[in-house]
């Protein structure tokens, strides 16, 4: 982490001293998904959004961006361009909200933070993490109330619950929306698990399932997913994720041992990253020709052409921003349907993708997002 996320400065520490936000008036109390009890203002202006952009926009309505102030930019821009640019369409706002960098690559500035003046700061689980005690303390110290929410995990109970955190910290219509995406999510999510269960009573074997970042290209192998994310997503869907217990949340398995363990499905994860020529490209205004060419040159790997997903026809590409997603039950979809085709025959995920953006969000979902080879 770069000494610029944590070390304060002189400047800084005057902004703060001159920042009363509205917290020292009418506040509320919410209990964000790390069980942290945290005194909000009863109605914020001034929010700090880490990630999650679409999830607020969903919670919060169509005037949820009117309240924010700074975002991690390149959280959103750099890592989901194609999004980003529909999004400043709608919403040309966002352009001109602060920056406060991005802790992963350790350039996240806590006196950008605070020169901001958020009433409140919204940070995923891996941000409030990365950031650590110090980070926090000197956001706190600022006055500036830090509360966390965790789609990361890909799990029902902590999708549920920073979705009705979300709404409550907003308040009025967004806690309604928050309880009924979150009602939605878990009747979408539960009925997969029903008819997963059905299939496994019924006699089905779980397939194996492999699942890679396609961000490297094929030369070199991305990381898999041991647990949360795409590996929550493959459990659910009744997946055998040849990928947990040989590493932790996520990391590259070696090409040995993905050729020995002869998975039945392959998942290929693929965005719209820059740069990347190589890279599995989906995503927004992404043709499924050009999504298709770079799957392919996949599967010329050494090794894989005698792998039963390849010669099956059992290799997929799903938008690895699709997942820690509110909508991510979607892809929950896609992955069940290609392991038990049987008991998800009447269920169109790809279409439940495009209902779900004409419900809840401002753009529409046109593009390259789930896709068989």
């Amino acid at each position: 982490m770069k000494r610029r996320t944590f070390l304060g400065t002189a400047a800084a520490a005057a902004s703060a001293s001159l920042f009363t936000p509205a917290l020292a008036a009418n506040t509320k109390t919410v209990t964000d998904v790390l069980g942290r009890g945290v005194a909000v203002p009863m109605d914020p202006q001034r929010v700090l959004l880490g990630f999650y952009f679409e999830d607020f926009r969903a919670i919060g309505g169509r005037h949820a961006y009117e309240r924010v102030v700074a975002i991690s930019r390149e959280a959103w821009e750099g890592w989901r361009n194609s999004q980003w640019q529909r999004y400043v369409a709608v919403e040309p706002r966002l352009e001109e909200l602060a920056d406060v960098g991005e802790v992963w690559g350790g350039t996240f500035s806590i006196e950008t933070a605070i020169a901001a003046r958020p009433d409140v700061a919204i940070l995923a689980a891996w941000q409030f993490n990365g950031l650590g005690e110090q980070g926090v303390a000197k956001l706190e110290a600022a006055g500036i109330p830090v509360v966390v929410a965790d789609y990361n995990a890909q799990t029902v109970e902590r999708h549920v619950a920073s979705t009705r955190l979300i709404g409550d910290l907003l308040g009025g219509e967004a806690t309604a929306r928050g309880q009924e995406l979150a009602r939605h999510y878990a009747g979408a999510v539960g009925e997969v698990q029903t008819r997963v269960a059905r299939a496994l009573d019924g006699g089905a074997v779980k397939p194996r399932v492999y699942v890679e970042l396609g961000n490297k290209g094929p030369d070199e192998y991305g990381n898999s997913y041991g647990k949360g994310m795409w590996a929550g997503v493959i459990e659910t869907a009744g997946g055998n994720n040849i990928a947990k217990g040989q590493i932790g949340s996520y990391a590259p398995l070696s090409p040995e041992y993905v050729i020995a363990s002869n998975p039945d499905v392959i998942l290929l994860a693929g965005s719209d990253w820059a740069g990347k020529p190589k890279a599995v490209v989906m995503g927004f205004g992404i043709e499924p020709d050009l999504t298709r060419e770079r799957m392919r040159a996949y599967t010329r790997r050494p090794g894989w052409s005698a792998l039963a997903a390849v010669k099956n026809g059992e290799v997929h590409a799903v938008y690895h921003g699709g997942t820690r997603t509110l909508y991510d039950f979607t892809y929950l979809q896609y992955i069940a349907k290609q392991l038990y085709p049987d008991a998800f025959g009447d269920m169109d995920p790809l279409a439940n993708l495009r209902a779900y953006y004409k419900t809840w969000l401002p753009i529409e979902a046109e593009g390259t997002f789930m896709l068989k080879l």
